[in-house]
């Protein structure tokens, strides 16, 4: 990579943006930031109870990602976040121009679904998904890579991708 960047691993619950963007931010040398840890607490609650986000809900957040790419856009960072839609991917790349680059860790609902009945200790409940699923936009300019794959294969696509 010749250029240092932002990149915002992004796809749906279950998709294993923690554990790519660990392993992506290992690669690089790039600080790791989980976009979850930057939820408001009013957020988590409404997803805890089942509750999915709005627009309006996930606005503030994405702003607070999209201030924390710019604050580290000189020496890079791996983020992860849902990125959901087209707006929201805006959002997130406001003031970034090309130095901010997502990637889609994409599955069907069936292997994500079955993904989050294994999951422990997330606040994200599996009734959920639907609502993620058919709020996605899947990103037209993006690094798209299976889940299909192992985390360490999928971590190999995006770095050849990268270059």
């Amino acid at each position: 990579m010749t250029k240092t960047k932002v990149l915002v691993v992004m796809g749906v619950s279950g998709t294993g943006k923690t554990t790519v963007g660990k392993l992506l931010s290992e690669q690089l040398g790039y600080p790791f930031f989980d976009g979850d840890d930057f939820h408001p607490e009013e957020n988590i609650n409404k997803m805890a109870s089942g509750k999915p986000l709005n627009d309006d809900d996930r606005k503030g957040w994405l702003l607070k990602l999209n201030q924390l790419a710019l604050q580290q856009h000189n020496v890079g960072a791996v983020i992860t976040c849902s990125a959901l839609k087209k707006a929201y991917r805006s959002l997130l790349r406001a003031g970034m121009g090309s130095d901010m680059q997502f990637i889609y860790l994409n599955g069907s609902f069936d292997l994500v679904k079955s993904r989050l009945e294994n999951r422990k200790d997330h606040f994200m409940p599996i009734a959920l998904l639907k609502t993620q699923f058919e709020a996605l936009e899947p990103p037209s300019k993006a690094i798209a890579v299976s889940i299909a794959q192992q985390p360490d294969q999928i971590v190999q696509e995006v770095l050849k991708q990268l270059k």
